[in-house]
């Protein structure tokens, strides 16, 4: 339905599944419940794609990496990733949220350790700004209207954001390039949201 875009009701839901719409007040406590459950699952389903990650000796790559899975999540998932922004609706347990977040930050803080950034860095809002990256492409291509060609865009940004904290560019370019790789192309059953009204 959410792939379609169907309106999603209670009665469109349990429609032609031979049960009553008291199984989603029963199992979700109601409409809200079940978004609730959806963002969840979209959630976790994003940490479980950011911890599958190997960390290497290269923390710019692994930052890198970790923006190409989180791209990949969302471009085989797109209506799932549309649902876990919908700010309606909390999470059951906010520190899966918190969780994905977290891995850009450790990252940050071996680069860090290690002389790639500067000292002064703030983790946290660099990690903000990477994550905001991936999620605006994300955005553009799995659920927009930009064509898969614009994730190309990616590592470039990323190689600037990164020289911005104190990577030396030549090395952060090769760094970012071999993190980010070629992110997923979109599921091929997957509708062209590029003409949708």
């Amino acid at each position: 339905m959410l792939r379609t875009r169907q309106p999603v009701t209670l009665r469109t839901l349990v429609a032609g599944t031979g049960v009553s719409t008291m199984a989603v007040y029963t199992y979700f406590g109601g409409m809200d419940g079940l978004w609730k459950a959806l963002r969840q699952e979209g959630f976790t389903r994003l940490a479980a794609r950011l911890a599958a990650v190997r960390m290497s000796a290269d923390p710019v790559r692994d930052l890198a990496a970790l923006g190409g899975a989180y791209l990949a999540n969302a471009l085989e998932n797109p209506d799932l990733y549309r649902v876990m922004f919908d700010a309606g609706f909390d999470l059951e347990d906010a520190g899966t949220a918190d969780e994905t977040l977290h891995r850009l930050v450790e990252a940050i803080e071996r680069a860090k350790a290690s002389g790639r950034f500067r000292d002064e860095v703030d983790p946290q809002e660099l990690a903000t700004q990477s994550w905001t990256v991936g999620h605006g492409l994300a955005s553009l291509v799995a659920t927009g209207p930009l064509p898969h060609q614009t994730l190309a865009h990616g590592a470039p940004m990323l190689t600037a954001l990164f020289t911005s904290a104190g990577d030396e560019p030549a090395r952060c370019r090769r760094s970012v390039e071999h993190g980010w790789g070629r992110p997923a192309p979109a599921r091929p059953n997957s509708p062209d949201r590029r003409h949708r009204p």
